[in-house]
């Protein structure tokens, strides 16, 4: 089976000379198999197709993609958006009982699924021109064990409950105080339970204008919690979450689940493997289709996504394994100082931050780990010059590059006129482009307005702006924020292979722990209480580091035997128990 899709916001056809048309032999032939639509754009038959790809290849812009799909997804169209438009295949089944969770990349279709599933989105099953229809819909999953929960959803009655992904856009959309916007919501009295556990009480007085990123998250998720539904949908709850704050939602998710149907989807896979019982793997092409393949425990689920390989289906989804080493880097190797820190204070009302004295090397990697609101960031502009200390000072001349936690697409114009006037000629050197552009795959974003990005993309061109720039240091702030889980695991490799081949140094701050653990070389770790006072020390070894970090939030980590990637231990289970004894929270 064959399908074509046209990526619509990369094809040009005011700047290329219609190569597809071109060198299509069957066009060549008198055949209409690609044709000019009154939009100005492509039409690609996919009954006068041959599958040769010789448009794929010519299209200067990369926008067509001719796939080649399994026999056996033929008739399991779920939804179609549009001619040569990306396409649905198949759909999870919500539980009762279970977290359901949805794992794969971004642009793959899980929010299509969510929509679906919620009653937002009524499913075409591949009949784009006449449109959705619940007696078709019905029709087609008559017997199976998706009926049921869709017939509810054609009459309405079963409610949903959806907490959005981008909760930095709450702001815009709501106005005025977090408590009052709550009450109109809760449907059961629960306001007061809800935010105890999301431990949100104490900016329920405050505007929501004045919320941070992971205040406006757990806002986000009592307001989902808050309302009488028979199914809750959870799309990226973990984002601007620190980790202890992202076991304490998935805890009160997992308690949701025990009496509802819920469905996750996540990309932190720490946090996965805690809070879902079963997990669909969803694989594909970005922007052409995706597949939802059959549940799995959560366990088996994340090793196959990071493995890349589904068996039984007899798929490959990535070329390589994801592999995680068991020990940690070695602390003995030697560099150069670049940056000291011989004990630095800072002071704000109500605030204060103690950073002890400390040591950047030469082409190391500094990870920084620690609760929100306890000074990581407030450290990492006090290296960029942004802020000045109350007492000592940092001892280093160095040319800094600082991608901040929070981005705000303020250009006006396209990525590469962006680029060009912050990285300069250096965008167009080879290092950039094979180290930075392609891994992060800048390519197909590079007409595009900033302005337009969604904030996974926007997360990547950062990224590759603060790694163009000429600089000795790196300061990176959460990149992990709206990148799916591959995506994180590729922005973790370029940034050290961008440190060991330029030899510069990078300090990144982030929560997810498998992020950490394959880009630090050493570690910052930051304690203390949440927007009053922080302490940090470091840079440390990792043993050391990962140790006094999670001790401090009480959790330890094992090592899945196939993968060695780490799991979270139970609270008070055998092996939270006997490494906590032995002092080893994380490498075991």
């Amino acid at each position: 089976m064959r399908i074509a899709v046209l990526l619509r916001d990369r094809c040009q056809p005011k700047r290329c000379a219609t190569e597809c048309m071109r060198y299509c032999p069957p066009v060549r032939t008198g055949k209409e198999a690609i044709v000019m639509s009154e939009g100005g754009k492509p039409v690609i038959s996919e009954e006068l197709c041959v599958g040769c790809g010789i448009c794929v290849h010519k299209c200067p812009f990369e926008a067509i993609k001719i796939i080649g799909l399994p026999q056996e997804l033929e008739g399991e169209m779920v939804h179609q958006y549009g001619k040569n438009s990306f396409r649905l295949y198949r759909l999870p089944v919500p539980k009762k009982g279970h977290v359901m969770g949805l794992l794969g990349p971004n642009g793959i279709g899980k929010t299509t699924a969510l929509s679906i599933l919620s009653g937002e989105l009524v499913p075409n099953l591949g009949d784009y021109e006449a449109g959705g229809d619940w007696d078709k819909v019905l029709e087609r999953y008559s017997g199976t064990e998706l009926y049921d929960y869709l017939e509810a959803l054609s009459t309405s009655s079963a409610s949903t409950a959806i907490k959005p992904q981008y909760v930095d856009k709450l702001p815009s959309a709501h106005k005025g105080e977090v408590g009052a916007l709550l009450r109109r919501l809760d449907d059961g009295s629960k306001l007061e339970e809800v935010a105890a556990g999301l431990k949100i009480s104490d900016v329920l007085s405050r505007g929501i204008h004045k919320l941070s990123g992971g205040e406006l998250q757990r806002v986000a998720i009592a307001a989902t919690l808050l309302k009488e539904a028979d199914i809750y949908f959870f799309d990226e709850p973990s984002s601007y979450l620190d980790i202890y704050q992202r076991l304490e939602v998935a805890k009160v998710i997992q308690e949701l689940g025990e009496r509802k149907r819920v469905v996750v989807i996540e990309h932190d896979l720490a946090v996965m493997d805690f809070l879902a019982d079963l997990v669909h793997i969803v694989y594909g092409s970005e922007g052409a289709y995706g597949v939802v393949s059959q549940p799995r425990t959560v366990r088996s689920s994340i090793n196959v996504y990071l493995e890349g390989y589904l068996r039984e289906e007899n798929i490959r989804f990535r070329d390589t394994e994801i592999k995680f080493e068991k020990r940690p880097p070695r602390a003995d190797w030697t560099s150069e100082p670049l940056i000291r820190f011989p004990g630095l204070k800072k002071r704000f009302r109500g605030y204060s931050l103690a950073v002890a004295g400390g040591v950047i090397k030469k082409g190391e990697v500094v990870g920084a780990v620690g609760p929100n609101a306890t000074g990581k960031t407030t450290f990492v502009k006090m290296l960029a010059g942004e802020v000045k200390p109350t007492s000592g000072a940092v001892e280093a001349e160095v040319g800094v590059s600082y991608k901040p936690q929070y981005i705000k697409p303020e250009f006006d114009g396209t990525v590469k006129e962006m680029l060009y006037s912050t990285v300069g000629r250096d965008f167009d050197s080879g290092f950039f482009q094979a180290e930075v552009a392609q891994p992060l795959q800048l390519k197909y974003l590079l007409e595009s307005e900033v302005k337009s990005l969604s904030g996974g993309e926007l997360q990547r061109v950062a990224i590759a702006e603060c790694l163009g720039r000429r600089a000795d240091i790196y300061l990176i702030d959460e990149p992990s924020a709206y990148l799916d889980s591959s995506q994180r695991m590729t922005a973790s490799k370029t940034i050290r292979r961008v440190v060991e081949k330029s030899g510069k140094s990078a300090l990144v701050v982030d929560h997810d722990v498998y992020m950490v653990d394959l880009i630090s070389d050493s570690l910052m770790v930051f304690h203390g209480e949440a927007s009053k006072k922080g302490t940090a020390l470091g840079p440390l070894e990792m043993r050391d580091g990962m140790n006094r970090f999670l001790k401090e939030i009480d959790i330890t980590f094992r090592r899945d035997h196939e993968t060695n990637r780490p799991r979270i231990n139970k609270n008070g289970s055998r092996l939270d128990r006997e490494q906590k004894s032995k002092g080893e929270y994380y490498y075991v």
